[in-house]
């Protein structure tokens, strides 16, 4: 996992489209363990749910640690993540309501998600001297080659947008 593949990389998505999905949580007042502790531990459990669980449709993450937490996530589509986040069976919905229960209104834990739909063609990706990271990590993994050298490139390979000039 950690082994760094020197040289330029990037990712190659089969898919038409990827779903990009941000959560985190922050510690607001620190000094509340207890409340912290209890939204921080479910998360491990979500994650290895999902990794015994491919058919869910997560196809890989990264996660920091801070003050704010952060976990990237991609996924197949809104439809996966979206069925995740209600199955009564996965450990997901229960943990959620807990939150909404217990905690949401008292300042102590705050919890956030943003879910971007992405076109492959409109997502360029480059990894210099990295371990497999990110979306090449989650799909393809693959040396930059021959009229993918810059951004534009990588652009216009994958089918993404053109500029007016370049489209005339």
């Amino acid at each position: 996992m950690n082994e760094v593949f020197p040289g330029r990389y990037t990712a190659r998505p089969e898919q038409e489209s990827v779903t990009v999905f941000l959560i985190g949580m922050r510690a607001n007042r620190w000094w509340k363990l207890g409340s912290i502790a209890s939204v921080a531990r479910e998360m491990p459990r979500m994650l290895g749910h999902l990794a015994e669980h491919p058919d869910a449709g997560m196809l890989g993450c990264h996660s920091w640690f801070g003050r704010t937490t952060l976990l990237l996530s991609y996924w197949q589509s809104p439809e996966h993540l979206q069925r995740f986040a209600a199955d009564r069976d996965a450990p997901h919905l229960q943990p959620w309501r807990d939150y909404m229960r217990r905690l949401q209104g008292s300042g102590d834990v705050g919890v956030w998600h943003e879910t971007y739909q992405v076109p492959v063609a409109d997502q360029e990706a480059v990894y210099v001297d990295m371990p497999a990271f990110g979306l090449a990590r989650a799909t393809q993994h693959v040396p930059v080659g021959a009229g993918m050298q810059t951004a534009r490139q990588r652009l216009e390979r994958s089918g993404g947008r053109k500029s007016p000039e370049e489209n005339a």
